[in-house]
Protein backbone atom coordinates (compact mmCIF):
# COMPACT_ATOMS: atom_id res chain seq x y z
CA UNK A 1 0.00 0.00 0.00
CA UNK A 2 1.31 3.26 -1.09
CA UNK A 3 1.28 6.40 1.30
CA UNK A 4 1.12 10.04 0.45
CA UNK A 5 5.04 10.43 0.39
CA UNK A 6 5.42 7.92 -1.55
CA UNK A 7 3.16 9.25 -4.78
CA UNK A 8 5.59 9.98 -7.77
CA UNK A 9 5.74 13.70 -7.92
CA UNK A 10 4.74 15.23 -11.68
CA UNK A 11 6.28 18.50 -10.74
CA UNK A 12 9.49 19.53 -12.54
CA UNK A 13 8.86 17.09 -16.04
CA UNK A 14 8.41 19.54 -18.94
CA UNK A 15 6.46 17.89 -21.93
CA UNK A 16 8.77 16.60 -24.71
CA UNK A 17 7.56 16.94 -28.74
CA UNK A 18 8.56 14.25 -30.83
CA UNK A 19 10.95 14.72 -33.70
CA UNK A 20 8.75 14.60 -37.27
CA UNK A 21 10.29 12.70 -40.11
CA UNK A 22 11.66 14.99 -43.30
CA UNK A 23 10.24 11.85 -45.36
CA UNK A 24 8.81 8.23 -45.88
CA UNK A 25 10.73 5.84 -47.79
CA UNK A 26 8.06 2.77 -48.72
CA UNK A 27 6.27 3.89 -45.81
CA UNK A 28 9.09 4.05 -43.12
CA UNK A 29 9.99 7.47 -41.86
CA UNK A 30 13.38 8.75 -41.67
CA UNK A 31 14.47 11.06 -39.11
CA UNK A 32 18.12 11.85 -40.15
CA UNK A 33 19.12 11.93 -44.18
CA UNK A 34 21.28 8.55 -45.01
CA UNK A 35 25.08 9.20 -45.46
CA UNK A 36 25.69 8.12 -48.69
CA UNK A 37 22.78 11.22 -50.30
CA UNK A 38 24.59 13.44 -52.66
CA UNK A 39 22.66 16.34 -53.21
CA UNK A 40 24.26 18.43 -55.99
CA UNK A 41 25.06 22.01 -56.26
CA UNK A 42 22.86 23.70 -58.52
CA UNK A 43 20.26 20.80 -57.80
CA UNK A 44 17.05 23.52 -57.29
CA UNK A 45 16.84 27.13 -58.77
CA UNK A 46 13.52 28.53 -58.13
CA UNK A 47 12.66 31.55 -60.16
CA UNK A 48 9.74 34.03 -58.13
CA UNK A 49 9.06 36.43 -61.44
CA UNK A 50 9.46 35.90 -64.38
CA UNK A 51 9.62 38.69 -67.20
CA UNK A 52 8.49 38.43 -70.69
CA UNK A 53 11.51 40.91 -71.94
CA UNK A 54 13.14 44.65 -70.62
CA UNK A 55 10.06 46.53 -71.33
CA UNK A 56 8.21 43.72 -68.52
CA UNK A 57 11.00 44.09 -66.04
CA UNK A 58 11.18 47.91 -66.21
CA UNK A 59 7.09 48.51 -66.33
CA UNK A 60 7.65 45.65 -63.39
CA UNK A 61 10.38 48.16 -61.17
CA UNK A 62 8.02 50.85 -61.89
CA UNK A 63 4.95 49.76 -60.86
CA UNK A 64 6.87 47.98 -57.91
CA UNK A 65 7.39 51.44 -56.39
CA UNK A 66 4.25 53.54 -57.60
CA UNK A 67 6.40 55.75 -60.06
CA UNK A 68 5.20 58.53 -62.72
CA UNK A 69 5.67 56.34 -66.52
CA UNK A 70 6.07 60.06 -67.71
CA UNK A 71 8.60 60.93 -65.31
CA UNK A 72 10.47 58.08 -64.67
CA UNK A 73 13.61 58.53 -62.29
CA UNK A 74 16.02 57.29 -64.65
CA UNK A 75 19.32 56.90 -61.90
CA UNK A 76 17.31 55.12 -59.98
CA UNK A 77 15.42 52.64 -62.49
CA UNK A 78 18.91 52.20 -63.87
CA UNK A 79 20.56 50.62 -60.77
CA UNK A 80 17.74 48.49 -60.05
CA UNK A 81 17.87 47.02 -63.57
CA UNK A 82 21.78 46.54 -63.88
CA UNK A 83 21.46 44.82 -60.16
CA UNK A 84 18.48 42.52 -61.71
CA UNK A 85 21.13 41.89 -64.65
CA UNK A 86 24.42 40.89 -62.28
CA UNK A 87 21.55 38.57 -59.90
CA UNK A 88 20.64 36.65 -63.37
CA UNK A 89 24.28 36.50 -64.50
CA UNK A 90 25.30 35.15 -60.72
CA UNK A 91 22.68 32.47 -61.04
CA UNK A 92 24.00 31.55 -64.44
CA UNK A 93 20.86 32.04 -66.40
CA UNK A 94 21.27 32.84 -70.22
CA UNK A 95 20.50 36.33 -70.99
CA UNK A 96 18.87 37.54 -74.19
CA UNK A 97 20.70 40.46 -76.02
CA UNK A 98 17.22 42.39 -75.83
CA UNK A 99 17.83 42.76 -72.19
CA UNK A 100 21.75 43.71 -72.71
CA UNK A 101 20.47 46.43 -75.05
CA UNK A 102 18.02 48.00 -72.87
CA UNK A 103 21.00 48.31 -69.89
CA UNK A 104 22.94 50.09 -72.50
CA UNK A 105 20.00 52.64 -73.81
CA UNK A 106 19.42 53.24 -70.02
CA UNK A 107 23.17 53.74 -69.54
CA UNK A 108 23.27 55.74 -72.23
CA UNK A 109 19.77 57.76 -71.76
CA UNK A 110 21.00 58.23 -67.61
CA UNK A 111 24.46 60.14 -69.19
CA UNK A 112 22.61 62.36 -71.41
CA UNK A 113 20.12 63.17 -68.17
CA UNK A 114 23.10 63.77 -66.18
CA UNK A 115 25.68 65.53 -68.31
CA UNK A 116 25.01 69.10 -68.35
CA UNK A 117 23.54 70.97 -70.99
CA UNK A 118 24.33 75.00 -72.84
CA UNK A 119 20.96 77.09 -71.66
CA UNK A 120 20.23 77.65 -75.54
CA UNK A 121 19.72 74.03 -76.23
CA UNK A 122 18.14 72.87 -73.24
CA UNK A 123 14.90 73.95 -74.10
CA UNK A 124 15.14 72.61 -77.64
CA UNK A 125 16.64 69.63 -77.10
CA UNK A 126 14.19 66.64 -76.27
CA UNK A 127 13.71 64.64 -73.06
CA UNK A 128 15.84 61.31 -73.73
CA UNK A 129 13.34 59.60 -72.30
CA UNK A 130 10.66 60.44 -74.13
CA UNK A 131 11.17 57.38 -76.39
CA UNK A 132 11.56 55.03 -73.60
CA UNK A 133 8.13 56.12 -72.23
CA UNK A 134 6.29 55.89 -75.51
CA UNK A 135 7.76 52.15 -75.52
CA UNK A 136 6.33 51.34 -72.12
CA UNK A 137 3.04 52.79 -72.59
CA UNK A 138 2.68 50.90 -75.73
CA UNK A 139 3.71 48.04 -74.15
CA UNK A 140 1.37 47.95 -71.48
CA UNK A 141 -1.32 48.81 -73.36
CA UNK A 142 -0.77 45.39 -75.69
CA UNK A 143 -0.09 43.33 -72.14
CA UNK A 144 -3.50 45.22 -71.05
CA UNK A 145 -5.31 43.49 -74.09
CA UNK A 146 -3.39 40.27 -73.83
CA UNK A 147 -4.64 39.94 -70.29
CA UNK A 148 -8.48 40.45 -70.97
CA UNK A 149 -8.06 38.41 -73.98
CA UNK A 150 -6.66 35.55 -71.54
CA UNK A 151 -9.45 36.28 -68.90
CA UNK A 152 -12.09 35.21 -71.62
CA UNK A 153 -13.73 31.99 -71.56
CA UNK A 154 -12.12 29.58 -73.81
CA UNK A 155 -13.01 26.33 -75.19
CA UNK A 156 -11.69 23.30 -73.83
CA UNK A 157 -10.07 25.41 -70.78
CA UNK A 158 -13.45 26.95 -69.47
CA UNK A 159 -15.88 25.79 -72.07
CA UNK A 160 -15.91 22.19 -73.10
CA UNK A 161 -18.01 20.27 -76.31
CA UNK A 162 -20.54 18.07 -75.91
CA UNK A 163 -21.98 16.68 -78.84
CA UNK A 164 -24.67 14.29 -77.91
CA UNK A 165 -25.59 11.73 -80.97
CA UNK A 166 -29.50 10.73 -81.67
CA UNK A 167 -29.79 7.11 -82.79
CA UNK A 168 -32.73 6.31 -85.71
CA UNK A 169 -33.07 10.10 -85.86
CA UNK A 170 -35.00 11.12 -89.04
CA UNK A 171 -34.65 14.18 -90.59
CA UNK A 172 -37.21 15.55 -93.42
CA UNK A 173 -37.55 18.76 -94.70
CA UNK A 174 -40.58 19.97 -96.54
CA UNK A 175 -39.91 21.97 -99.16
CA UNK A 176 -42.25 25.21 -98.87
CA UNK A 177 -45.29 26.06 -101.04
CA UNK A 178 -44.41 27.96 -104.02
CA UNK A 179 -46.09 30.78 -103.59
CA UNK A 180 -47.86 33.89 -106.31
CA UNK A 181 -45.44 36.05 -105.21
CA UNK A 182 -42.08 34.34 -105.88
CA UNK A 183 -43.86 33.48 -109.51
CA UNK A 184 -44.39 36.52 -110.34
CA UNK A 185 -41.36 37.92 -108.71
CA UNK A 186 -39.41 35.71 -111.06
CA UNK A 187 -41.52 36.50 -113.71
CA UNK A 188 -40.69 40.24 -113.85
CA UNK A 189 -37.32 39.51 -113.34
CA UNK A 190 -37.49 37.79 -117.31
CA UNK A 191 -39.57 40.69 -118.15
CA UNK A 192 -37.07 43.06 -117.63
CA UNK A 193 -34.82 40.97 -119.52
CA UNK A 194 -37.09 40.75 -122.24
CA UNK A 195 -37.87 44.64 -121.97
CA UNK A 196 -34.35 44.84 -123.65
CA UNK A 197 -34.65 43.11 -127.03
CA UNK A 198 -38.55 44.60 -127.53
CA UNK A 199 -36.97 46.81 -129.80
CA UNK A 200 -35.28 44.73 -132.34
CA UNK A 201 -38.34 43.15 -133.75
CA UNK A 202 -38.80 44.14 -137.26
CA UNK A 203 -42.33 42.39 -137.63
CA UNK A 204 -44.48 40.11 -135.16
CA UNK A 205 -45.12 36.75 -135.46
CA UNK A 206 -48.45 35.22 -134.16
CA UNK A 207 -47.83 33.54 -130.97
CA UNK A 208 -50.20 30.07 -129.77
CA UNK A 209 -50.82 29.65 -126.10
CA UNK A 210 -51.10 25.84 -127.23
CA UNK A 211 -48.22 25.97 -129.09
CA UNK A 212 -45.94 27.06 -126.30
CA UNK A 213 -47.53 24.88 -124.02
CA UNK A 214 -46.11 22.08 -126.11
CA UNK A 215 -42.52 23.76 -126.26
CA UNK A 216 -42.80 23.78 -122.02
CA UNK A 217 -43.91 20.45 -121.70
CA UNK A 218 -41.19 19.12 -124.15
CA UNK A 219 -38.53 21.46 -122.21
CA UNK A 220 -39.97 19.72 -119.00
CA UNK A 221 -39.95 16.48 -120.38
CA UNK A 222 -36.10 16.16 -121.38
CA UNK A 223 -34.81 16.92 -117.31
CA UNK A 224 -36.56 15.98 -114.03
CA UNK A 225 -36.37 19.69 -113.01
CA UNK A 226 -36.14 22.35 -115.53
CA UNK A 227 -35.52 26.20 -114.42
CA UNK A 228 -38.84 28.37 -114.62
CA UNK A 229 -36.28 31.59 -116.19
CA UNK A 230 -35.05 28.72 -118.67
CA UNK A 231 -38.50 28.43 -120.23
CA UNK A 232 -38.62 32.26 -121.46
CA UNK A 233 -36.79 33.63 -124.42
CA UNK A 234 -35.95 37.11 -123.95
CA UNK A 235 -35.27 37.63 -127.39
CA UNK A 236 -39.37 37.35 -128.20
CA UNK A 237 -40.14 40.29 -126.67
CA UNK A 238 -43.05 40.98 -123.83
CA UNK A 239 -45.44 39.47 -125.97
CA UNK A 240 -43.11 36.25 -126.46
CA UNK A 241 -42.92 35.95 -122.63
CA UNK A 242 -46.44 36.69 -121.30
CA UNK A 243 -46.99 33.67 -123.95
CA UNK A 244 -44.68 31.61 -122.30
CA UNK A 245 -46.36 32.11 -119.12
CA UNK A 246 -49.73 31.86 -119.69
CA UNK A 247 -49.05 28.01 -121.26
CA UNK A 248 -47.36 27.36 -117.91
CA UNK A 249 -50.39 29.10 -116.27
CA UNK A 250 -52.86 26.69 -118.06
CA UNK A 251 -50.42 23.20 -117.78
CA UNK A 252 -50.10 23.87 -113.49
CA UNK A 253 -54.30 24.36 -114.01
CA UNK A 254 -54.50 21.12 -116.05
CA UNK A 255 -52.38 19.73 -113.09
CA UNK A 256 -49.74 18.65 -115.85
CA UNK A 257 -46.46 20.51 -114.27
CA UNK A 258 -45.81 21.30 -110.81
CA UNK A 259 -43.79 23.97 -109.44
CA UNK A 260 -40.74 23.22 -106.66
CA UNK A 261 -38.98 25.71 -104.76
CA UNK A 262 -36.58 24.36 -102.09
CA UNK A 263 -36.57 27.58 -99.76
CA UNK A 264 -38.05 30.86 -100.34
CA UNK A 265 -35.01 32.69 -101.37
CA UNK A 266 -34.16 30.03 -103.75
CA UNK A 267 -35.19 29.34 -107.91
CA UNK A 268 -37.80 28.02 -108.76
CA UNK A 269 -38.15 24.89 -111.18
CA UNK A 270 -40.90 22.96 -112.59
CA UNK A 271 -41.21 19.31 -113.20
CA UNK A 272 -43.61 16.68 -114.83
CA UNK A 273 -46.91 15.78 -112.62
CA UNK A 274 -46.54 12.41 -111.10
Amino acid sequence: MQTPDSTPSLEGQQPRQEELPFALVQGTPLTTPPRDLYIPPDALEVILEAFEGPLDLLLYLIKRQNLDVLDIPIARITDQYMDYIEMMQGMKLELAAEYLLMAAMLAEIKSRMLLPRPPSTAEEEEDPRAELVRRLQEYERYKRAAEDIDALPRLERELHRVVVAFEDRQVRSVPPTVSLDAVLGAFRDVLRRAAMFSEHHIQREPLSVRERMTVVLEKASNARFTAFSSLFSVEEGKAGVVVTLLAILELLKQHIIDLVQNDEAAPIYIKLAA
